[in-house]
């Protein structure tokens, strides 16, 4: 008995020692993080001047930001990981050289883009194994939103959604009284043709509130089903507010022309998009309402998601 007493200090000081965290490894990552920004500059300067320049990806400076803010929430669970370092990390790593050398010979931007993600994915695989990247899977999978879609994949949704919102103001401006006759994303109102250009398409919107919606969901809901329906009813939410906008930019050009373009006009998609935000801010309370109605006004004992 004597022999087994005096192994339990020794085994609880080591259970002791293994508990304690380990101390945020800064050297490291400034290393690999210097060695891959500055790997990637000539793509990353092209893709922050598109984020400046481009409207439709001006969310692009927020995924970085939110994506490092969620992976720093979860330092201490990342700390307490056996890290295991994945030597075939460094093919992950080759493969997205390869990418990115394949895009700069086809000017093919996204492939050149996408290519920072899986050298990002190698750097952290070499650096501490498959632990990691599973630990860091939900900031990972937000960054595919700083980078704008491939331009076939961009023209083959916008024009659908420019003659979606041109019928449904149509159709809305008519119920309401208004004369207008459309002529495929064309408008013609009686004090002037609006046109329904892509950028009316609600494409932007659609891309920024999908990526607010996952993030919102993320931080307000930790059941896995109901962030896939906050995820899938931004299309429709997004969809329909920005036929709303077209259908109000219509009623009221013919107040005042001067009210569809320029500042009076960017001012309503804001106002919009704020509006579609809220959308489903009430649909998240409607649901959760519901289920409190269902189980009889007490919150649903779910497994949370992770």
């Amino acid at each position: 008995m004597a022999s087994v007493t005096d192994q339990l200090p020794e085994r609880a000081s080591s259970a002791s020692a293994e508990a304690v965290p380990r101390a945020v490894p800064w050297t490291a990552i400034v290393w690999f993080g210097a060695l891959l920004i500055l790997g990637s500059l000539p793509i990353l300067k092209h893709l922050v001047e598109q984020w400046a320049t481009d409207e439709d990806v001006n969310h692009g400076f927020l995924v970085p930001l939110v994506a490092a803010w969620i992976a720093w929430g979860r330092r201490e669970r990342i700390l307490a990981l056996k890290l295991e370092p994945a030597w075939w990390g460094l093919g992950v790593m080759a493969w997205g050289m390869a990418q990115s050398y394949l895009g700069w010979i086809g000017a093919e931007l996204f492939l050149q883009r996408s290519s920072f993600l899986i050298l990002l994915v190698g750097v952290l695989l070499t650096m501490g194994g498959v632990a990691l990247v599973r630990e860091l899977a939900f900031p990972l999978l937000l960054l595919p939103f700083m980078i704008p879609i491939p331009a076939v994949i961009y023209n083959a949704l916008t024009f659908p959604l420019q003659l979606f919102a041109s019928r449904v103001a149509e159709w809305s401006l008519d119920l309401l009284g208004y004369p207008v006759l459309r002529d495929g994303n064309i408008l013609e109102l009686a004090s002037q043709k609006l046109s329904v250009a892509e950028a009316c398409s609600g494409i932007r919107s659609l891309l920024s509130l999908t990526f607010l919606s996952i993030v919102y969901a993320y931080f307000f809901d930790t059941r896995v089903w109901m962030r896939w329906v906050l995820f899938v009813a931004t299309v429709p939410i997004a969809i329909i507010a920005n036929a709303g906008r077209v259908t109000i930019t219509g009623i009221l050009s013919e107040i005042n022309p001067e009210l569809a373009h320029g500042f009076f006009h960017e001012l309503e998609g804001w106002v919009i998009f704020v509006i579609a935000f809220i959308l489903l801010l009430g649909l998240h309370a409607a649901i959760r309402a519901g289920l409190g109605l269902r189980h009889g006004g007490t919150p649903s004992q779910e497994t949370p998601g992770v």
